[in-house]
C-alpha cells in the first residue's frame, strides 16, 4: 500500500487517541482562554481571502460536525478561495496555510492534500514531536497575546475605520444577518464578524438599567442597535445569554434579534457587550404604562408573545435541529414592543435548554432566580420537578397569563380601560418576598381579578379564559404555548386583525 494511502489511517488512529482526553487546539477567537480551546473532534486551520486580504482562522471543530466521515463539511477547501486543514494532534493547527492554486492536472495542491515520507514520519513520531510543539506554542501564544492586546488598544469603539477588516462597506446589519446566518448553522453571525461589528458601534444614549448593568442605544452604519453592557461581575450571565441567543435555529420574528457579543477591554476594566436589534417602544411594561391599546392591538401583542414563546419551547429534530428552551423569567419588562405593534421576547440569561437525545436539562450556572411576582406556584413552594423539562415550560405559561392580564387591563373597549398595574398589585408590596408571594398564590390560591365587564366583548372574554387556564395550580393542566397561539390566531381571524 502506498505511503499516501497508509498515512490517513495512521493519522486517524493517533488522532482518536488524543481526542479521548480532549484535544487542545489553537483558537484565534478565544481571548478569555488564552487563545486555546478543547474539543472531542479536530483542530482546524483555515486561510481565505476577504476584500483582497488573506485572513487566518484557527478553531476547534466538535465531533458532531465531523460528518459524513471522510470529507466533513468544515474541513473542505475551495480552489483559489479557501484552504482548510483539519488535524488531530494537540496544537496541530498552528500551521500557516496558503490559498491553494490549480496544478496542471486540474487538481489543487495545499497542505493535507497528499502525504509524503516527511509527513508520515511526523505522524509516527508525534508523541516526541508534541513536546517540542508545546514549547513553541507557549512562546507563540505569549507573543500573539502581546500583539493582540496592543491591537485592541488601537481598535476603539468610536473608530469606524476598522470596518474594512472583514466587512464590505455597503453591507447593512440586515444584509449580514441574512447572508451569514442563513448560509451557516442558523445560530448567528461568525464570531469574527460579531467582534468587528461590536467594536465599530458608537454609543448614543442610555435607555435602561437593570441588575446586570445598562442598556444603550448605539449606531452602526447609520442604523440603531441596542447594546446591553454587563458589569464584569455578571460575566456568567453575559456568557449564558450570548450562548442561548446563538442556539441553532433560534432566530424568530418574535424573539429579540441577536447581533453580536464581545468583551471590550479598555485597559482599566472589561465591559461585556451584548448587541441586539433596537426597538424604540422599549419594553411591554414601558409601552403599557404610556399607552392604552385597541382590541386589535391587544390581540397582536398577545398572539406575537405566544408565537415567540411557542418557538422558544419547541424542539426541532434533525442535524440542524433546535433544543427546547424555557425562559424562566418571563415578564412584561423582558418583552419588547416592535414598531409594528408586535412583541419580541428578550432577556434569555436564565433560560434552560433540553437535549432530548440525552434527556438532560442544561441549567444556567448562576445563582439568580426569576422575578418573584411572576413565579408559578410550584416554583414558590419548591415542588417543581427540576429534572422534567415540561415543568419549566408550564412555569413560563403561568407567567404569560400574568402578562396577558397586564395587556388586557389596558385594552380600550367601548371607551373603557383601566390604569396600568403589575399583577397582584393589590395583594403584595411593590417588592414582595418569596414568603409573601407564596402566601397569596399557594396558600390563599388567589389570582389577579378578571372584571365581569370583559364578558361583554368576545376578545376580552377569550383573553380572560386563556388567563384562567394559564393560572391552574397544577402545571400539567395549563395550556401550552402552541395551544394559546392557535386560539389567538383564530380570534385574530374573527376580529379581522392584520398581523
Amino acid at each position: 500500500m502506498a505511503l499516501k494511502q497508509i498515512a490517513p489511517t495512521l493519522l486517524a488512529l493517533l488522532g482518536l487517541a488524543a481526542v479521548g482526553n480532549a484535544l487542545r487546539c489553537n483558537c484565534t477567537n478565544c481571548e478569555k482562554t488564552g487563545y486555546e480551546c478543547e474539543t472531542d473532534g479536530a483542530c482546524m486551520a483555515s486561510t481565505y481571502y476577504i476584500q483582497g486580504k488573506e485572513q487566518h482562522v484557527r478553531i476547534c471543530i466538535n465531533q458532531d460536525n465531523l460528518v459524513p466521515p471522510g470529507q466533513p463539511f468544515y474541513c473542505l477547501s475551495a480552489e483559489g478561495l479557501l484552504n482548510t486543514h483539519c488535524c488531530y494532534v494537540d496544537y496541530c493547527n498552528s500551521i500557516d496555510l496558503k490559498v491553494p492554486v490549480p496544478t496542471k492536472g486540474g487538481e489543487w495542491s495545499g497542505p493535507g492534500s497528499t502525504w509524503g515520507p516527511v509527513e508520515l514520519v511526523a505522524v509516527i513520531a508525534g508523541p516526541v514531536f508534541l513536546l517540542c510543539v508545546l514549547l513553541m506554542v507557549g512562546v507563540f501564544l505569549f507573543q500573539y497575546h502581546q500583539r493582540a492586546y496592543s491591537h485592541r488598544q488601537r481598535l476603539e469603539v468610536e473608530d469606524p475605520s476598522c470596518d474594512h477588516l472583514y466587512l464590505a462597506k455597503d453591507k447593512t446589519l440586515q444584509d449580514l444577518i441574512y447572508d451569514m446566518s442563513t448560509s451557516g448553522s442558523g445560530s448567528g453571525l461568525p464570531l469574527f464578524v460579531q467582534r468587528t461589528v461590536a467594536r465599530t458601534i458608537v454609543l448614543q444614549e442610555i435607555i435602561g438599567k437593570g441588575r446586570f448593568g445598562e442598556v444603550w442605544r448605539g449606531k452602526w452604519r447609520g442604523g440603531d442597535v441596542a447594546v446591553k453592557i454587563f458589569s464584569s461581575r455578571e460575566e456568567r450571565s453575559w456568557f449564558r445569554e450570548a450562548e442561548i441567543y446563538q442556539t441553532i435555529m433560534l432566530r424568530h420574528e418574535n424573539i429579540l434579534g441577536f447581533i453580536a457579543a464581545d468583551n471590550k477591554d479598555n485597559g482599566t476594566w472589561t465591559q461585556l457587550w451584548l448587541v441586539s436589534d433596537y426597538h424604540e417602544h422599549g419594553s411591554l411594561f414601558d409601552y403599557l404604562n404610556r399607552h392604552s391599546v385597541t382590541i386589535e392591538g391587544m390581540i397582536k401583542l398577545a398572539l406575537s408573545a405566544a408565537s415567540g414563546l411557542a418557538h422558544l419551547h419547541m424542539e426541532i429534530l434533525g442535524t440542524q435541529g433546535k433544543p427546547g428552551i424555557a425562559h424562566r423569567d418571563l415578564k412584561s419588562k423582558n418583552i419588547l414592543v416592535k414598531k409594528n405593534g408586535m412583541c419580541a421576547i428578550a432577556d434569555l440569561g436564565l433560560a434552560v435548554r433540553h437535549e432530548s437525545i440525552t434527556d438532560t436539562i442544561d441549567i444556567a450556572p448562576n445563582q439568580r432566580v426569576g422575578t418573584k411576582r411572576y413565579m408559578a406556584p410550584e416554583v414558590l413552594d419548591e415542588t417543581i420537578n427540576m429534572k422534567h423539562f415540561d415543568s419549566f415550560k408550564c412555569a413560563d405559561i403561568y407567567a404569560l397569563g400574568l402578562v396577558y392580564w397586564e395587556i388586557a387591563r389596558r385594552c380600550n373597549a367601548g371607551g373603557i380601560h383601566e390604569e396600568y398595574q403589575l399583577p397582584y398589585y393589590d395583594l403584595v408590596p411593590s417588592d414582595p418576598s418569596i414568603e409573601e408571594m407564596r402566601k397569596v398564590v399557594c396558600d390563599q390560591k388567589l389570582r389577579p381579578n378578571v372584571p365581569n365587564w370583559w364578558q361583554s366583548y368576545e376578545s376580552l372574554r377569550v383573553m380572560g379564559k386563556i388567563m384562567r387556564e394559564c393560572w391552574y395550580a397544577n402545571g400539567a393542566a395549563r395550556l401550552t404555548a402552541l395551544r394559546i397561539k392557535k386560539t389567538l390566531s383564530q380570534l385574530s381571524v374573527e376580529e379581522d386583525v392584520k398581523m
